[in-house]
């Protein structure tokens, strides 16, 4: 068995799952178990049929053609089924990123596909679609000072008084080979994350242990004309389609009718903390500048202006 911690969920798994930082076996009861054995291919009873997924009250089917079948039950439990013989270190891809979010919306809580870093003691957060560069500044704040918080799948729940708290997640960095090169961050580099493609498991250098007040929350855009470099804050309509957009899975906050969840935390953060574009070039040599001036937008914002 193997145990992790995932968006703050004490894990056990039946197999390894690369890139994510293991915790001590044992003193902590799973809040979720990932297991081997026979998934099912359809559901009965099935509310929603879809060509990839079926939902059927509390269970959600997931089908990867060619590479497993996945069923997750209430937020509690995954159990899956390889096809075609696939290798489970190329399941386990699936099951920390797709799988993983998808078990998170059972347990409602709001999921971005977004990294993070602490910033003076809250979590601030880049969203944007695979290839935006969120986990390349994520990787360079660290360079900085600012320990990470997670990396591409970002939980947030709601605390007690209503403050939205980012969950501690511990995993690697997956970077691409030119950012590690640009980074200088080869002596940290590890396993590939899958096969021939030329992205590998970056650990990093400090990671938050505790989940976070939610500090600020930065949608990345490459600047292109019109637009100019710097810092924007969409009105409360356009910050609610960001936060949908964002989404980790879009499709799924409708498939699970938790749009109205996602509409009402937009306008909550748009009030506690701040929702912000974030347009820059995509430009190694700019990355010193960016973090100037996010470092000058946080002090602005009342949050610490150096490392963490």
């Amino acid at each position: 068995m193997y145990f992790y911690r995932v968006a703050g969920l004490a894990v056990v798994s039946e197999i390894a799952l690369p890139g994510l930082i293991v915790r001590p076996a044992g003193g902590e009861p799973a809040a979720v178990i990932i297991r081997r054995a026979a998934v099912p291919d359809v559901l009965e009873g099935a509310s929603m049929v879809r060509p990839t997924f079926q939902i059927a009250g509390e269970h959600f089917l997931l089908r990867i053609a060619g590479v497993a079948r996945f069923l997750l039950t209430g937020g509690r439990e995954i159990v899956f089924a390889c096809e075609n013989g696939t290798a489970a270190a190329d399941v386990a891809i699936f099951l920390i990123g797709t799988v993983f979010g998808i078990l998170l919306h059972q347990r409602e809580q709001i999921v971005l596909h977004a990294s993070a870093v602490r910033v003076g003691g809250r979590a601030v957060l880049f969203c944007g679609p695979s290839g935006a560069g969120k986990s390349t500044l994520a990787a360079a704040l660290g360079q900085r000072g600012y320990a990470m918080v997670t990396d591409d799948v970002c939980a947030i729940a709601m605390g007690p008084d209503q403050t939205p708290l980012v969950q501690p997640d511990g995993r690697q960095f997956k970077l691409w080979a030119q950012a590690i090169e640009k980074l200088d961050l080869g002596a940290s580099a590890g396993a590939p994350v899958r096969g021939r493609i030329e992205k590998f498991y970056v650990e990093p250098s400090e990671t938050a242990g505790a989940a976070l007040p939610l500090g600020a929350i930065y949608a990345l855009r490459e600047t292109r004309p019109p637009q100019t470099d710097g810092i924007e804050q969409p009105n409360v309509v356009d910050a609610a389609l960001l936060m949908r957009m964002n989404a980790y899975r879009p499709r799924l906050v409708v498939a699970m009718e938790q749009r109205q969840h996602y509409l009402q935390f937009a306008a909550l953060i748009a009030a506690k903390a701040g929702i912000f574009f974030l347009n820059r070039p995509l430009d190694f040599t700019a990355m010193p500048k960016l973090i100037a001036r996010l470092e000058a937008h946080w002090a602005r914002l009342g949050l610490k202006e150096t490392a963490a």
